[in-house]
């Protein structure tokens, strides 16, 4: 999927799980069929997961991230009744891989990728419901500070005008220009930063029987727009449960437009990156924006 992707083998798995935790020895590993873009994933016997970063970086920088990471888990864990991943452990580079990884516990449930919750007004509620639970995290004084999603949208413009230019052929980019031209000029507004997921995107999403039962990759939890992970109602939810959603959270048009330009952001992003490596991204992408196109904001 990226041009620096690392390779990681189930041997190198086992010698390194082998080697740095024992106690794990007699426990079988197997590769988890993922359409993740960040991490290669690995089930430790039945309660674990081990998670692989796929591009390199300074093994300092890669190490910090997955510090913060399993701060954050700690950070969400019991504040909604939805489980998360625990974090487990880190572990060091060694054998063919040259960075820190980690371990986790292992969340049961299907990804929306494969079970698509959509048309399940049940499950928008669970989903404002998780949201409410992670808005309700204190900041403790945090704010956005980071590069992306989450603080002003212009400041996406040199990203945005990239994934028109390789969009050409792909998508109605002359709409698509109209609309982020509109988003784009949405204030911020007086709400102050609020704990967000980050990430609410169908392969971080667990489904059982059309209601949510899990939400994965929570690295990205912080302080950001409270409208961010607004993008989960569109890319995760048709017309009338993703209603049912905005009712549930008591949205004012200015936050739900917000939610519709970040997740017009991440979409634009997806079906081009993607088309060849992931094609679950980029029809996810497309999807996304099919849904806001067809579903305007009111005259």
């Amino acid at each position: 999927m990226h041009d620096d992707q690392l390779t990681v083998s189930l041997d190198t798995v086992r010698e390194l799980v082998d080697a740095q935790f024992p106690e794990w020895r007699s426990l079988p590993i197997r590769r988890v069929v993922s359409e993740g873009t960040v991490n290669a994933i690995f089930r430790i016997g039945e309660r674990f997961t081990a998670r692989f970063p796929l591009q390199p970086r300074a093994v300092d920088a890669a190490r910090g991230w997955l510090e913060r990471e399993a701060e954050a888990a700690r950070e969400l864990m019991g504040r909604t009744r939805f489980p998360t991943p625990e974090p487990v452990a880190i572990g060091e580079p060694g054998a063919s891989y040259p960075l820190p990884w980690s371990v986790q516990t292992w969340v049961p449930g299907v990804v929306a990728t494969d079970e698509d919750p959509g048309d399940s007004v049940a499950f928008a509620h669970d989903l404002a419901e998780f949201i409410t639970g992670v808005r309700g995290i204190p900041t403790r004084g945090r704010t956005f500070d980071g590069p992306g999603r989450g603080g002003g949208l212009p400041a996406h413009d040199g990203w945005m005008e990239t994934c028109f230019q390789r969009s050409e052929t792909l998508l109605d980019v002359p709409l698509l220009r109209r609309i982020w031209a509109v988003l784009r000029e949405l204030p911020r507004g007086a709400a102050p930063d609020r704990m967000n997921h980050g990430d609410l995107i169908p392969g971080n999403v667990l489904v059982s029987d059309g209601r949510l039962a899990g939400v994965l990759d929570v690295g990205g939890l912080g302080p950001a727009d409270p409208a961010l992970d607004l993008v989960g109602a569109w890319h995760l939810l048709e017309r009338e449960p993703r209603r049912a959603l905005r009712r549930q959270l008591g949205c004012d048009d200015l936050e739900w437009e917000r939610g519709r330009a970040w997740a017009f952001q991440q979409a634009m992003g997806l079906v081009w990156y993607y088309r060849r490596t992931n094609p679950t991204m980029s029809r996810m992408g497309r999807r996304t924006l099919a849904r806001i196109v067809a579903d305007p904001p009111p005259a």
